[in-house]
């Protein structure tokens, strides 16, 4: 009765007047009624604004307009009013309110507390004054063990009538872990109850949901408290390990998650792209923030539901999750403009740095960089293709003021090639290029070691086919830098080169694509695949020895096709002074049949020597030949396919100029025997020249035979005898030779009687 006159003295109180409004905040009654007045039209539920604007402002003038707007605002003023004054007129009422609700739950678990102690002792009474009535009868002894049996289940029953109330107080104050092991005795009890049928079912059952809503109760009370932004680290992890103990793991790990995804969220408040100066201090910054919060919450998950859990795919998931939520925030604000400018170094450096933290992980078993690599890999191959263009554009620039003569390269400038060996010991040894070709390549070099530390993200091909690219890119540049070249007159639209005037020059620009294809070029692309082998041996030292002998095969094929590129530049070179060989510059042609036909028409015997266009065949590739000696250092075998190729050419055109073999042929003016010796000694002009140049080849061998077989055949034709034309080879070879003494300006000690004539010799 005290308990419940408290309750009523409490509910009772007069109310008190607040202090938080001055009097003269109070509005007074006139005042009020205008107000209401003025704002009904806006408290009407269907009040929309549009048409009450409208409604206003067709018949109004622009003064009037300006009159309703500051209307329209003293209102908004004084609504506001209003409302700020209402809050505070009612803010004691709600405080007061509110006490007194705390206070009545307060009293009413004093009462409950109370009623609980009392049931308790009235049991206790009734159970005594039973025993008592039954002791003092001794009759027979079966009723004294009917009494003691009725005072153990007395005893179960009364457990069970004060285990809700325990459980309510125990919650109620926040006793964790005595609520639990409550919860454990309980189910104990009731299991033993429903063995031993100590209770009746109905109690069973009661208990049994008591159970089941308390601990949905505490399990409120946890989730809740664990949400909590006060939290520590300890608090969270024994709210997760007492979800577990009540069945609940689930919840408990999804709390481990949630918390450290908003404490992740907060902290990522602070960082701002424009906060930093560069990419590579957001990426740092955001991802030490992201990669830790994802080992907190491993590490608290592991602490409390072990390694190996039924959660760890869940783990996973959310790690993933937040992983790929990081990667977007890093592709927006730090990659998307590294990559749209071409800005791989940054673009890598950025990716690095993510992966480094996130590689902390795997340590712990999370693998996560995968799902990195996967996602940035878009961004970088943009950067990748960006960089490209940027180099082909650049050596655009270059090819456009390059006056195409070799040097060495300059020690000590910053766009010198990187040699391994010391220039002052081996510097006539090296290649010599252009300023274009070197600054082709030293931007490689750059491309190259940004390159190097993407190979994880298997780049490497990618690379490497980007660079045979702008290679072939650089090597049409060439191309159209050759005059009267086909190539040049189609593009020459679209790109400007300085064109190359000299012989010396036009080997120049092959000596610049061979360079790089040959030696340069592979020997970086190298340096790129044993980053590449070395990064997979520290992974797995197994992989080492396969992944070098996959590497080499897929170099030796880039380096194929790096020549591939280069062949091209070679043919339009030798059709070039191949063509200059056979024309003049009207157009007409330098050899033709009647060279041959009308030598027998004079009556006397020619001065023997070879025909002019093969002597200024023999100029031209002694002079290449000099040439080539300081400009394919180390490359003989380049030149000399070169000169092979360019005499393939000439001698191919021979072969297959079917006006010249017409008028060879025509019966109605045969080939003479001065014509066919003349004819012959060209040929084995040719073959000597070459043989002795070591640029003969089988396929230039052939040609010439099946030309000498075709002219012999065509005199045949005429009915004369060969064996009494044609001298013995001896007589063309001492010709041959003293052509090539005298046009390389050696003198000859040959006797003139023994090789002016071919009957003389024989």
């Amino acid at each position: 009765m005290a308990m419940m006159t408290t309750v009523k003295s409490s509910r009772s109180r007069p109310a008190q007047t607040s202090g938080v409004l001055s009097s003269s905040a109070i509005l007074s009654a006139e005042e009020a009624i205008q107000l209401s007045d003025k704002l009904q039209i806006f408290k009407a539920s269907g009040f929309d604004p549009e048409k009450f604007v409208q409604s206003k402002c067709p018949t109004m003038s622009e003064k009037e307009i300006k009159h309703l707007c500051f209307y329209l605002q003293d209102l908004k003023k004084a609504s506001a009013e209003e409302m700020r004054r209402n809050v505070y007129a009612n803010y004691s009422s709600f405080i007061r309110t509110s006490k007194e609700i705390s206070d009545l739950e307060g009293e009413l678990l004093s009462i409950r507390n109370l009623l609980s102690t009392q049931v308790s002792v009235i049991h206790a009474l009734a159970d005594g004054v039973h025993i008592d009535s039954l002791s003092s009868s001794s009759k027979d002894s079966k009723k004294n063990i009917s009494t003691i049996e009725d005072k153990e289940q007395s005893d179960v029953e009364k457990w069970a009538a004060e285990y809700p109330d325990i459980l309510d107080v125990l919650l109620a104050e926040r006793r964790v872990d005595e609520a639990l092991d409550a919860f454990d005795e309980g189910e104990t009890a009731v299991a033993e109850a429903k063995v031993k049928k100590t209770l009746a079912i109905e109690v069973i059952s009661r208990l049994q949901a008591c159970i089941t809503s308390r601990r949905q109760k505490l399990s409120d009370q946890l989730a809740e408290a664990a949400c909590q932004s006060s939290t520590c680290g300890v608090e969270l992890r024994a709210a997760a390990a007492s979800l577990k103990r009540l069945g609940d793991g689930h919840r408990g790990h999804k709390l481990i998650l949630n918390a450290h995804h908003q404490k992740l969220q907060y902290n990522m408040q602070t960082i701002h792209p424009t906060t930093t100066t560069y990419g590579g201090a957001y990426t740092a910054a955001l991802s030490q923030q992201v990669f830790s919060a994802i080992a907190q919450a491993l590490d608290d998950s592991l602490d409390v539901f072990g390694d190996g859990s039924i959660y760890t795919s869940e783990l996973v998931i959310w790690a993933t999750k937040q992983t790929e939520d990081f990667a977007c925030l890093v592709k927006r604000h730090a990659l998307a403009s590294s990559a749209a400018a071409g800005g791989l170094r940054a673009a890598a450096e950025c990716v690095q740095i993510s992966i480094r933290h996130c590689s902390l992980l795997e340590v712990r078993g999370l693998a996560l960089s995968s799902v990195l690599m996967k996602l940035f890999r878009p961004s970088i191959e943009q950067a990748l293709d960006a960089n490209l263009k940027r180099i082909e554009q650049s050596t655009a620039a270059l090819a456009a003021a390059d006056d195409w003569s070799l040097t060495y390269p300059q020690v000590g400038a910053r766009s010198s090639i990187r040699f391994t060996t010391s220039v002052s010991s081996s510097t006539l040894s090296q290649p010599k290029l252009s300023s274009s070709a070197y600054r082709f390549y030293s931007m490689v070099q750059d491309f190259l070691e940004d390159v190097g530390p993407l190979l994880s993200m298997q780049l490497g091909s990618s690379a490497l086919e980007g660079l045979l690219k702008v290679f072939g890119s650089y090597v049409k540049l060439l191309q159209n830098a050759l005059p009267s070249s086909v190539e040049h007159e189609a593009l020459s639209a679209n790109k400007l080169v300085r064109m190359a005037e000299t012989e010396e020059q036009h080997l120049a620009l092959l000596a610049n694509a061979s360079a790089l294809a040959e030696d340069f070029l592979p020997r970086a692309a190298m340096k790129l695949t044993s980053s590449s082998s070395n990064q997979a041996s520290k992974d797995d030292p197994r992989k080492k020895s396969s992944d070098r002998q996959n590497k080499v095969p897929e170099h030796r094929e880039w380096k194929k096709k790096l020549q591939q590129a280069v062949d091209g530049l070679k043919e339009s070179f030798c059709r070039k002074h191949a063509l200059d060989l056979i024309f003049t510059v009207d157009g007409d042609c330098n050899l033709t049949a009647q060279v041959y036909l009308t030598m027998d028409s004079t009556g006397h015997e020619p001065e023997w020597c070879p025909s002019l266009m093969f002597q200024e065949l023999f100029s031209k590739l002694n002079r290449m030949v000099g040439m080539a000696v300081d400009m394919f250092v180390g490359r003989e075998r380049f030149a000399t396919l070169l000169l092979m190729r360019l005499t393939e050419a000439v001698m191919l055109w021979l072969h297959n100029d079917q006006s010249f073999w017409d008028d060879i042929e025509n019966s109605s003016n045969p080939l003479g025997a001065f014509g066919l010796q003349q004819f012959y000694l060209d040929m084995q002009f040719v073959l000597h020249f070459t043989s002795h140049g070591r640029y003969l080849s089988r396929t230039l061998r052939r040609i010439i035979a099946e030309i000498i077989e075709r002219a012999i055949n065509a005199f045949a034709a005429s009915g004369l005898d060969l064996n009494s034309v044609l001298p013995e080879d001896d007589w063309f070879v001492q010709i041959s030779k003293e052509s090539v003494e005298r046009l390389s300006g050696r003198t000859s000690n040959i006797d003139d009687t023994d090789t002016n004539s071919p009957h003389g010799s024989s």
